[in-house]
């Protein structure tokens, strides 16, 4: 008969390893741990000055959007691209993001949301910032650290939207953009995964490098069309030169340390996917997700969560691979892959819905 102490010690010996680990990962995570904590701090007490939070807010939300995003639009760039300076690729993509930026606010009259924020409860500039609302990039900058892909827009446009209608209206168009991806995907590489598959054994053609750059350019451009009102919520709805300026920058600047760390620790959500390296499903990738972008963008101008799109995309391909026995993954795994990151994207919604509800009167 076991001794009646050994179910404690046991139990003491767990407690003892998780508390250790909890600690290595606090020690090894301490540079972002410290960051996190400063700008939760700065959120708190800038929020009581609207001048000052609005582009605390913008600020952080111009890094975090973009890195959490960053799997959709250039995370198959970077994969591809691996053996390139980290800088050529910064300038062409913040080359790219001046110029739309740039197209948008001179057409749009200072609207460098491309009119996502004119109308469906976003049309007025917040004039008073609480601490939830200035600090909301903050989770999600954590939420990305944990390599988990969630809708920027949810998280935080729904922190600002004036009715509960606008924020039903953002869910409908981003679960149909789920839908429409992952139809499509299983259609196109259902007709051409056999055809890739017998081409990926030979080196890619040299019209490859500048076809999958130019398509990266149009995802991109298409990308900031629709999710430029992530950035722009918490500033005025019209931008002056100098404001463009500050914009422009902040972003520039912030893509630049993106680049340099090659996509961060989520840019792994791309790379585990079948086949991502090889240029030609890059650039096929990035040509049937700007297609189906920029449909959504001349359909409705309300804002969508690109996220889910991309994530139905790659669901659709990946099983449509699998099926079509075009990938050596096995169908479970594939399953578990596509069922991750619907539940990580799920989290996010719920974590997006307890901030929503917390910091904006006007949902609750």
């Amino acid at each position: 008969m076991p001794h009646p102490v050994a179910a404690p010690r046991s139990l003491a010996t767990t407690i003892i390893r998780r508390r250790d680990t909890f600690f290595r990962v606090v020690s090894d995570e301490r540079r972002f741990v410290l960051l996190i904590g400063g700008l939760f701090f700065l959120s708190g007490w800038l929020s009581p000055f609207p001048q000052y939070a609005s582009w605390l807010g913008f600020a952080i939300a111009a890094y975090s959007t973009v890195a959490n995003d960053s799997i959709q639009t250039i995370g198959t760039f970077l994969a591809s691209n691996r053996e390139r300076p980290w800088w050529i690729l910064w300038l062409f993509i913040g080359g790219v993001f001046l110029a739309t930026i740039g197209y948008g606010w001179w057409v749009y009259g200072g609207d460098v949301s491309y009119g996502r924020l004119g109308s469906n409860g976003f049309e007025s500039a917040p004039t008073t910032f609480n601490f939830l609302q200035v600090a909301a990039p903050i989770f999600l900058l954590i939420i990305t650290r944990l390599r988990m892909p969630v809708s920027t827009t949810f998280l935080i446009l729904s922190c600002f939207a004036t009715t509960p209608s606008s924020v039903w209206a953002v869910l409908q168009k981003s679960v149909s953009g789920y839908v429409v991806a992952f139809a499509l995907a299983v259609v196109a590489w259902g007709l051409t995964s056999n055809l890739t598959k017998r081409y990926s054994e030979t080196a890619p053609h040299p019209l490859w490098y500048p076809a999958q750059w130019c398509s990266t350019a149009v995802l991109w451009s298409t990308w900031i069309m629709q999710d430029a009102a992530n950035l722009a919520v918490f500033l005025p709805r019209q931008l002056d030169f100098v404001q463009l300026l500050i914009f422009s920058g902040v972003v520039f600047v912030g893509l630049g340390v993106l680049f340099y760390l090659r996509g961060d620790r989520i840019q792994r959500v791309v790379e585990e996917k079948s086949d991502v390296i090889d240029i030609r499903a890059a650039t096929l990738i990035d040509f049937v997700y700007a297609i189906i972008l920029f449909g959504f963008v001349r359909v409705s101008p309300i804002p969508m969560s690109t996220t889910w799109v991309f994530l139905g995309l790659l669901a659709g391909r990946e099983l449509s691979l699998i099926l079509r026995r075009a990938s050596v993954r096995p169908l479970n795994d594939g399953l578990r892959l596509v069922g991750r990151d619907l539940l990580y994207a799920s989290i996010g919604l719920a974590v997006s819905v307890a901030l929503a509800l917390a910091s904006n009167p006007a949902l609750r």
